[in-house]
């Protein structure tokens, strides 16, 4: 059963290895989707979710998310990953979707559909969803010397302007739960997020490029354009080592 909060309970609101580039067509021509699970360490019912989003974190054609929300911190056990900025985009998108509530675990694809984290057929077949859509634009990032580069175009034809975000995360984390639901399980996290910043505003007109720091090892570093906080994403990659 998912874990679910009323609107009424208010928002509280991060050189040995290979790189793994996905742009903005992965391989096989299909464009990259971003899902974004929002999860928590206190969820009873979030951990298959969690070890479902590590599969589809393997996929070059999708940038999977974890966002650790901290409304279950009351439980017993402080999520140590969980951000008041997480809870507050998650609300976002609740507002978006006109949904009557929050819950955990739930997978948001591409800004425009969510589900239960753990339903991974519907997950899958909402990435295919958004597959099959037009492309408006294309994002790659690359690595030149010592930064990453992070180069958007508009496709011919379209033009979509938005808000340029930027992700990095943890590819893989354990952590021992000493208390809440989870208690005495030793748990493994995948793409963890461990900050979310804006990039800038792209008005769909012409290429544009971002300067970044390229991710340590372990890391990954997402960069995608959406309409406003939780409107569509237009386009999205990721780089990892």
């Amino acid at each position: 059963m998912k874990h679910m909060l009323r609107f009424r309970i208010a928002a509280v609101l991060a050189a040995g290895f290979a790189s793994l580039a996905a742009p903005a067509l992965a391989e096989g021509g299909s464009p990259t989707v971003l899902i974004e699970l929002y999860t928590s360490q206190g969820c009873s019912s979030c951990p298959p979710a969690d070890a479902a989003l590590g599969q589809l974190a393997k996929r070059s054609d999708v940038v999977a998310l974890s966002l650790h929300v901290d409304y279950w911190d009351y439980l017993g056990w402080k999520d140590t990953f969980a951000s008041p900025q997480y809870t507050k985009r998650q609300y976002a998108y609740k507002r978006t979707f006109g949904a009557r509530v929050v819950y955990t675990p739930q997978i948001v694809v591409q800004g425009v559909e969510d589900a239960v984290g753990s339903r991974n057929g519907h997950v899958i077949d909402l990435i295919k969803m958004a597959q099959a859509k037009a492309e408006v634009a294309r994002m790659a990032l690359e690595e030149a010397g010592a930064s990453l580069i992070a180069r958007l175009q508009p496709v011919e034809g379209h033009q979509a302007a938005g808000t340029i975000w930027v992700a990095r995360y943890d590819r893989s984390r354990e952590i021992d739960i000493g208390r809440g639901e989870n208690r005495g399980r030793m748990l493994t996290y995948h793409n963890v997020v461990r900050s979310l910043t804006e990039g800038g505003a792209w008005s769909g007109d012409g290429p544009y490029e971002l300067t970044l720091d390229p991710p340590a090892v372990g890391e990954g570093v997402a960069v995608w354009l959406q309409e406003g906080v939780a409107g569509p994403i237009f386009a999205a990659a990721k780089y990892e080592r």
